[in-house]
C-alpha cells in the first residue's frame, strides 16, 4: 500500500474551494511577492553548481546502496534454483552468506547516503535562511512595515524547514527511486523481457492520476503556507502584545482571530487530503495491477517451459521491489512540491525593488534642514504637510503637541528612517534619501520607547553599533579591535544607570540576557537602547520619549548624567512631558502634521499660542513644579 511522508497526512476530509494565494509579482497587502519558475530553476541551478561535489557524493552512495539493493533479489533467486536442483550444502552456505554480506552493505550504504543528504540539507537551510533574513534587512522599513511580521517569520522558518525537508528527504528520495525504477526495470528486461511486460499495465493509473492531481496540489500547497503565515502572524501578535490585550479585554477578540486562521489552514489540508484519497488509491492500482499480471503470465509461461524457477522468482521479487520506488517517487514528489511552494515564498523577496548602491557623500557640516517637507503612510493618508525647518549643529531642539500631531514621524524623517514624499530632508547639504546606510547612521541616530532586546549577552546589545564604527576604522586602515573596551561599555552602562542591574547579572557583560534568559524589563531595555546610543558615537540624536518609560526621577539622573556626554551634538528630543523643554534652544510645536510655533520656551510663553495652551495645561494638572510662565530648576 502507499504510504505518505507525516507531513503530508491529515484527518480525511471533503474538499474546498478556497481562493488560491496570490500570484507571483509585487507584494500584495501584507505578504510578500511569490518568484517564479524561472527564478526558481535559477536558484537550483545555482544550488547544483554550488554542492556539485555533495551532490555527487550523496547520489553516489545512493547509487552504491541501490546496486547492493538489486543483487539481493537475484542472489535469492540463484539459491531457490541451487537447492531445487539439488546442489551442495556448501554452495548454499556461499550464497547465503554473500546474501547476508550483501545486505549488510546495503544497510551501511544507505546510512551513509542519508547522513550526506542530512548535512546536504542543513547546509542549504542555513545558507537560505541567511541570505534570507540579509535581504530583507537591507528593504526599506516602509517594505517590511507593510508585509507585515507573519509572513517574513513563516518564510524564514516554517518556509525554510520545508525547504529543508523536501532537500534532505524529498530530492534523494526521488532520486534514488527513479533509479531503483531504472535499474529495476532493465533487471528484469535482462531476466525475462516476456514478463516485463505485464509492468505496462501500472503505466496509465499512475500518469493520469498524477496529471490529475499536481496542479492542484500545488495550489493547495501554496495556499497552505501563505495560510499557516496567518496563523503564525496573528500568534506573535497576541504574545507580544499580551499585556495590552489583558489590559484592553481583546482576549476573545484575538482569540476569535486565532480560531478563525486555524480554520482556512484545516480547510485547506482537508484539501489537500481529498486529493491524496483520490490520488493513492490510484497510485496503489499501478503497483498491484503489474504485479498481478507478472504472476499470471510468469505462472503461465513456467508451465509451458517459456520461464525457469530462478528467472520467475527473480522476477517476482523485482515486481515486488518496484512498489517502494515508484510509491517514493510520486508521494516524494507531492513533498518537493510543498518544498517548491516553500521555496518560491523565500525567493519571493528577491521580486522587491533593489536598492542601488548609494555612494559617500561628501557633507557641507552637520547641519540638518528640512525644505517644504511632506510625508504620508499611504494614498490620502499624509501625515506632514509644508514644514520647513533648519537645525544648527550642536542645537538642542524639543518638539511637542498634541498626540497624532506627527511628531514621530517627523523624528522618523530626519533620522532617515522614512524619506520624505514630497521636499528634501538634509544633512550638510545632502540628501538622507541618497545618503548610505553606514554615513547616515553615524550622522543621526534615532532611539524611541519602543526597544528591542537582542537574544545573546549584554557585551553583544552594547556593542551592536560602536562594531559598524570599528569597521569603518579598519576599512580607512586602522587597526579594528575586537570591541570597545569593558571600561567603556561600563561608562555607558553608568551613565544611563544600568550599571548596577548589569553587575546583578551572574556573568556581568558576559551575562546572557533576553528571551530564555535573564529578564530585560521595559525601562531597562529603554535604559541599554540609550547605553547603545553613546557607543555608536552620532553626530545628531533623535530621541522620541527615549526616557518615557522611567519614572520621573530616573528619567531626570539619565537626562542629567547624559547632558554632558552629548554637550555639543545636535539632539532633536520628541516629548509630552513638559518638565525640562525650558533647556532647548527652541521649542517646536506641531499641530495636524505642520510646526505652527517655533522658538524658545520664554518667547513661546509670550506669544500666547499653542505652547502657551499646553505649558498652561501641564502646570495646571498639577505635573510641573512651578506655576504658570515660571521655568522650573534644570534637572
Amino acid at each position: 500500500m502507499t504510504t505518505t511522508p507525516a507531513s503530508t497526512r491529515a484527518p480525511a476530509a471533503t474538499p474546498d474551494t478556497a481562493a488560491d494565494p496570490a500570484p507571483a509579482g509585487p507584494a500584495a497587502a501584507g505578504r510578500l511577492p511569490l518568484a517564479d519558475r524561472a527564478e526558481v530553476r535559477a536558484w537550483t541551478g545555482a544550488f547544483v553548481r554550488t554542492e556539485a561535489r555533495r551532490l555527487a557524493l550523496t547520489f553516489g552512495l545512493f547509487a552504491a546502496a541501490l546496486v547492493a539493493g538489486l543483487i539481493g533479489p537475484r542472489l535469492l533467486g540463484h539459491l531457490v534454483e541451487s537447492i531445487k536442483n539439488g546442489t551442495t550444502a556448501g554452495r548454499v552456505d556461499v550464497l547465503a552468506l554473500t546474501f547476508v554480506a550483501i545486505l549488510v552493505a546495503h544497510a551501511l550504504l544507505a546510512r551513509a547516503a542519508r547522513t550526506q543528504a542530512t548535512l546536504l540539507g542543513e547546509r542549504v537551510l542555513a545558507r537560505t535562511r541567511e541570505g534570507f533574513v540579509r535581504r530583507v534587512l537591507g528593504l526599506p522599513l516602509s517594505e517590511v512595515e507593510a508585509v507585515g511580521t507573519g509572513d517574513l517569520l513563516s518564510r524564514a522558518t516554517n518556509d525554510a524547514d520545508r525547504l529543508n525537508e523536501s532537500i534532505r528527504q524529498a530530492v534523494p528520495r526521488i532520486a534514488l527511486a527513479a533509479v531503483t525504477l531504472v535499474f529495476t526495470f532493465a533487471a528484469i528486461l535482462l531476466t525475462s523481457p516476456l514478463l516485463a511486460l505485464g509492468l505496462l499495465a501500472g503505466v496509465p493509473f499512475a500518469a493520469l492520476s498524477t496529471w490529475w492531481y499536481r496542479p492542484r496540489a500545488t495550489r493547495a500547497y501554496e495556499r497552505l503556507l501563505a495560510q499557516e503565515a496567518d496563523v503564525l502572524a496573528v500568534t506573535h501578535e497576541s504574545t507580544r502584545g499580551a499585556a495590552t490585550v489583558e489590559a484592553l479585554g481583546l482576549g476573545p477578540r484575538q482569540a476569535g482571530r486565532h480560531g478563525a486562521a486555524v480554520d482556512r489552514v484545516v480547510r485547506t489540508r482537508q484539501r489537500t487530503t481529498w486529493l491524496q484519497t483520490i490520488w493513492f488509491p490510484s497510485l496503489d492500482l499501478a503497483t498491484m495491477v503489474p504485479m498481478a499480471l507478472t504472476l499470471l503470465i510468469g505462472g503461465l509461461a513456467y508451465q509451458r517451459g517459456e520461464v525457469g524457477l530462478a528467472e520467475l522468482t527473480a522476477v517476482v521479487l523485482y515486481v515486488q521491489a518496484l512498489g517502494e520506488p515508484l510509491n517514493d517517487l510520486l508521494t516524494w514528489t507531492d513533498e518537493l512540491q510543498i518544498g517548491n511552494a516553500a521555496l518560491r515564498r523565500i525567493l519571493g523577496v528577491e521580486r522587491l525593488p533593489k536598492e542601488e548602491p548609494r555612494p559617500p557623500a561628501v557633507l557641507d557640516g552637520h547641519a540638518l534642514r528640512l525644505e517644504g517637507v511632506g510625508f504620508g503612510y499611504g494614498p490620502g493618508r499624509e501625515v506632514l504637510t509644508g514644514i520647513d525647518l533648519s537645525i544648527a549643529p550642536g542645537e538642542k531642539l524639543v518638539v511637542v503637541g498634541a498626540s497624532g500631531a506627527g511628531k514621530s514621524t517627523l523624528g522618523k524623517l530626519l533620522a532617515g528612517v522614512h524619506h520624505a514624499t514630497r521636499g528634501t530632508v538634509s544633512i550638510g547639504g545632502a540628501d538622507v534619501a541618497r545618503l548610505p546606510v553606514d554615513q547616515l547612521r553615524r550622522e543621526v541616530v534615532l532611539v524611541t520607547q519602543e526597544q528591542h532586546v537582542f537574544s545573546g549577552t549584554l557585551r553583544d546589545n552594547l556593542t551592536l553599533a560602536a562594531r559598524e564604527a570599528e569597521a569603518d576604522g579598519a576599512a580607512e586602515g586602522a587597526a579594528a579591535p575586537s570591541g570597545p573596551a569593558d571600561a567603556r561599555l561600563w561608562e555607558a552602562l553608568d551613565t544611563v544607570l544600568l550599571a548596577d542591574w548589569a553587575r546583578s547579572l551572574p556573568d556581568g557583560l558576559d551575562g546572557e540576557i533576553g528571551p530564555g534568559a535573564a529578564p530585560v524589563s521595559p525601562s531597562h531595555a529603554q535604559q541599554l537602547a540609550l547605553a547603545r546610543l553613546l557607543l555608536s558615537d552620532p553626530h545628531a540624536l533623535v530621541l522620541d520619549e527615549a526616557t518615557a518609560l522611567l519614572d520621573s526621577t530616573a528619567s531626570r539622573r539619565v537626562e542629567r548624567s547624559l547632558a554632558a556626554l552629548i554637550a555639543g551634538r545636535t539632539v532633536i528630543s520628541i516629548v509630552h512631558r513638559l518638565d525640562s523643554v525650558h533647556d532647548a534652544d527652541r521649542i517646536a510645536v506641531m499641530e495636524a502634521g505642520r510646526i505652527v510655533e517655533l522658538g524658545s520656551h520664554t518667547e513661546l510663553l509670550a506669544a500666547g499660542g499653542a505652547y502657551a495652551a499646553l505649558w498652561r495645561s501641564w502646570s495646571g494638572a498639577g505635573t510641573a513644579p512651578h506655576g504658570e510662565g515660571a521655568s522650573p530648576a534644570a534637572p
